[in-house]
């Protein structure tokens, strides 16, 4: 969290003024991870203002006033989501590299211009929100890819074993073992996010109960439980995690990384997309990845959509219906064929 801490100082620094009100005002209602992605995409929104666009041509994002933002136009900003697409940027040694956006990448930077404006305009500093006239990114929708159950337990034996890996990568990795199927038996078993799973502190389990207080976004706190398979992961775990002398500042995260501190989440990424990769190569598997099959297995278990979206944090059902009960749809397809009204006659009775 130290070197998020710096990053977002050395952001803000060069942001206008008003940004640091800003970031103060939304603190309570959001992660360090998203403040930092905020100030990271308005970066690149007051540049291409500057660079871009005739009505702020050569003004610094430092020498920005919350008045200028009146004139910013719905005009300007789908320019900006045009010049997403494919541009450059200079880096602090002059040199230029190539930046490209996906449709969830734009959308995320809309959301990120439209959440100051929002926060000005509570304030009584702006009268308008330019995004508001903006037609959003439209998401296309794909199949949503999941493990089956064959996959999850060849998954967890590929970390058990150090299939696929070099002999001298699997000395190394041995004493990651206990520690890297405690984190993939707890995406499965609870369907916690990447963010809720690094921020788990030791004295957040409850051994007893077999739960775990989590952090969803926006900072509310949850509790989670978990089953036995989950259970026997943790315990392994948490019996080497306590001969492990943490980085100072880190003593009390539940995961660490090699270097003894607090793991990032893109450690856990990289660590997910390595053993996936062994078992389903032609699967794009990602911590999220793992929630969905959680929830697409606990969905096909109760047949409750209700309780899925409680247990997976949704706060809109509509959320959870869209990706998990699409699974009825195709058990009804399926249905539709298993009943044969009429018989060939190489069929018999």
């Amino acid at each position: 969290m130290a070197a998020y801490k710096e990053e977002f100082e050395k952001l803000l620094e060069k942001l206008p003024d008003f940004c640091r009100t800003y970031f103060v005002g939304i603190a309570q209602k959001t992660t360090e991870l998203t403040r930092i992605n905020y100030a990271r995409d308005l970066t690149v929104f007051f540049r291409y203002l500057k660079e871009e666009t005739e009505e702020f041509a050569g003004i610094a994002p430092k020498e920005l006033t919350v008045e200028m933002l009146e004139n910013v136009t719905p005009e300007m900003i789908e320019g900006f989501l045009f010049y997403l697409t494919d541009y450059n940027v200079e880096t602090e040694d002059g040199a230029s590299v190539a930046r490209f956006n996906d449709i969830q990448s734009k959308s995320r930077k809309l959301s990120s211009i439209s959440s100051l404006f929002k926060y000005c305009m509570r304030k009584g500093k702006l009268e308008k929100n330019p995004v508001d006239m903006v037609e959003k990114p439209k998401k296309r929708d794909h199949a949503i890819i999941r493990l089956d159950p064959a996959e999850v337990a060849n998954l967890l034996d590929a970390i058990e074993s150090g299939q696929g890996q070099t002999e001298s990568q699997k000395k190394y990795n041995s004493r990651l073992v206990a520690r890297d199927l405690a984190m993939l038996t707890l995406f499965l078993g609870t369907g916690i996010r990447i963010s809720e799973c690094t921020g788990i502190n030791i004295h957040d389990i409850d051994r007893q109960e077999r739960a775990i207080l989590i952090t969803r976004k926006g900072q509310k706190q949850d509790v989670v439980y978990y089953g036995d398979e989950v259970e026997d992961a943790l315990e392994a775990y948490l019996a080497i995690r306590g001969e492990i002398k943490a980085a100072e500042g880190h003593e009390d995260a539940l995961f660490l990384s090699t270097q003894n501190k607090r793991i990032t989440n893109r450690a856990v990424q990289n660590l997910v997309k390595k053993y996936a990769g062994i078992v389903t190569p032609l699967k794009h598997i990602t911590p999220h990845k793992l929630r969905s099959t959680f929830g697409s297995t606990l969905y096909k278990e109760t047949g409750d959509i209700y309780l899925v979206a409680t247990v997976l944090g949704h706060k809109d059902v509509n959320t959870t219906r869209k990706h998990y009960a699409a699974q009825a749809e195709e058990n009804k397809y399926i249905a539709s064929k298993a009943v044969k009204l009429r018989y060939d006659e190489d069929d018999g009775e």
